[in-house]
């Protein structure tokens, strides 16, 4: 009681609830960060354009969308071409190649990000941490287009170099580029090399912010680097490797469509197709509109909810989650 009292005194006897801010303290927040606002303009403007606004148009999935009739007068069908992709016999094997694609960039390429920060933070010399940064950065900047060109001349039957190497240690005469067999291992090299260097950004940038009087107290301890790494470096960055993990589950049944499609051919039809480029075919090509946009919302909503169920396993874990 005697507590309130003071706390009533100190206050004048006014009433100290937070209220919620007028119109003044709004415009003056506004005016005093508008060139931060100026600065995040064009990517709001993005989002919206290319976002939200073609949201509207998810709505032909649930019509017999007729171009000449609009979107407003097409007929509404409901769940039929939810039901018709569901009970497709391509569907499993659709299914099947993207799950394979997503798991082997999921438990190989992610973490092989992780283990090029981890190689690049324990680089002590200057000049060399950037020579290599920037060396494995530049994959990231180049078309999938000319990442399967160069694929291509690697591998061309004949005399490309790696053609060459491979049935030479093999001891075949194998089309790496129309085996099926290869197609898989093929797209995760190219996955690896082009966005691997690139995606070790965000970890060297949490890793800058772990404290080094840890370390120091660790080698006066007598911890050697590998247990530094495994008892400090890590444990400090586990946060952002969660989020990331979090926001990569997301995106596991988006294969990549440039990449695959570019890939892929008569020969390796049967492991090259995924979501992606049925959508495309089954859309663009024969001119399914209503159920390609049925085919791309179903997984655009299996992944949200594989990212809320990531979230939440993380929570589960007392881990820190994206929300």
């Amino acid at each position: 009681m005697a507590t309130l009292i003071e706390a009533e005194a100190v206050s004048g006897g006014a009433d100290i609830t937070p209220r919620p801010p007028n119109r003044r303290n709004v415009r003056e927040t506004l005016v005093r960060y508008r060139w931060l606002l100026f600065l995040m303009l064009p990517g709001i403007i993005y989002f919206l354009l290319f976002r939200f606004w073609p949201m509207y148009g998810a709505q032909i999935a649930f019509r017999d969308y007729i171009p000449f009739l609009g979107i407003e007068g097409s007929q509404w069908v409901g769940w039929e071409h939810f039901e018709t992709f569901f009970t497709n016999p391509d569907f499993p094997r659709l299914l099947r190649n993207t799950l394979i694609l997503a798991a082997l960039s999921l438990f190989i390429a992610f973490p092989l990000t992780i283990v090029m920060a981890l190689l690049l933070n324990e680089l002590r010399l200057n000049i060399l941490k950037r020579t290599v940064q920037t060396l494995v950065y530049v994959p990231h900047f180049l078309s999938w287009t000319v990442v399967v060109s160069l694929t291509g001349l690697l591998f061309a039957v004949g005399n490309g170099p790696l053609w060459t190497l491979l049935n030479d240690v093999l001891g075949t005469d194998t089309n790496f580029l129309a085996d099926p067999a290869w197609f898989r291992p093929l797209i995760v090299l190219q996955d690896v090399w082009k966005n691997t260097g690139w995606g070790t950004i965000i970890f060297l940038a949490a890793l800058a912010g772990v404290d080094q009087e840890q370390y120091e107290a660790a080698i006066i301890d007598g911890a050697g680097r590998w247990q530094r790494v495994w008892h400090i470096t890590l444990p400090s960055i586990r946060s952002t490797i969660i989020v990331l993990l979090i926001l990569q589950t997301g995106q596991i049944l988006n294969t990549g469509f440039e990449q695959i499609y570019l890939m892929s051919n008569a020969l390796n039809r049967t492991v090259a197709d995924v979501f992606d480029t049925y959508v495309y075919f089954v859309g663009i090509q024969q001119g399914s509109y209503s159920y390609a946009t049925a085919v791309g919302l179903a997984k655009a909503i299996v992944g949200v909810i594989l990212i809320f169920g990531t979230n939440w396993l993380a929570k589960r874990f007392n881990q820190q989650g994206i929300f």
